[in-house]
């Protein structure tokens, strides 16, 4: 699924952020100043939907057609693309990545650049926290109450309150076994 619905506003927006408040200091520097809220501001005038309060640290890149949840924080650099759903209270490392879209390689006939892309929709549960580093592949849903590993990489779905780890990722144990 290919969303490409965006109005002049917030493709007006998202240039302004991208150009000239992405990569402003981040809130524990001395000379933040007004930098991160305005980064936050401006994310919420171009998602799609966005929640209450969002935390969007130093060189954050986020989709115009991502939606964000309330109190979720996108960590330092990190990469998220079109179609991606973040619920509330989630909190990310520097340099996550969550994909939507992967290459069609289906033809041998035709160069895998030319072949085009198949579109997913990536799902993030709420109170998750990502570690740095970690990549979501396109499709993927993590549960709520979920802890991932930093530089493990999610190929398939992880279910709600589990603690993953490891390339591919694989359930370690979780948060709610007594």
């Amino acid at each position: 699924m290919k969303t490409n619905n965006i109005s002049s506003f917030r493709k007006i927006v998202y240039l302004v952020y991208v150009l000239f408040f992405k990569q402003t200091p981040e809130d524990y520097r001395p000379y933040a100043l007004f930098f991160p809220k305005l980064r936050s501001f401006l994310v919420r005038k171009y998602l799609k939907k966005c929640g209450h309060k969002p935390r969007v640290k130093k060189g954050a890149e986020i989709s115009p057609n991502a939606t964000l949840g309330n109190y979720s924080e996108l960590g330092t650099n990190c990469l998220i693309q079109a179609n991606v759903h973040i619920g509330n209270n989630v909190i990310m490392g520097p340099d996550v990545k969550v994909y939507s879209r992967n290459h069609r390689y289906d033809s041998l006939d035709i160069p895998i650049q030319a072949q085009g892309k198949n579109y997913f929709e990536t799902c993030i549960g709420n109170d998750v926290w990502l570690g740095a580093n970690v990549i979501v592949t396109a499709g993927c849903n993590i549960g709520s109450h979920v802890i991932v590993a930093a530089g493990a990489v999610v190929t398939k779905d992880i279910p709600d309150f589990a603690i993953v780890g490891g390339v591919p990722a694989k359930i370690l144990k979780y948060r709610n076994d007594k």
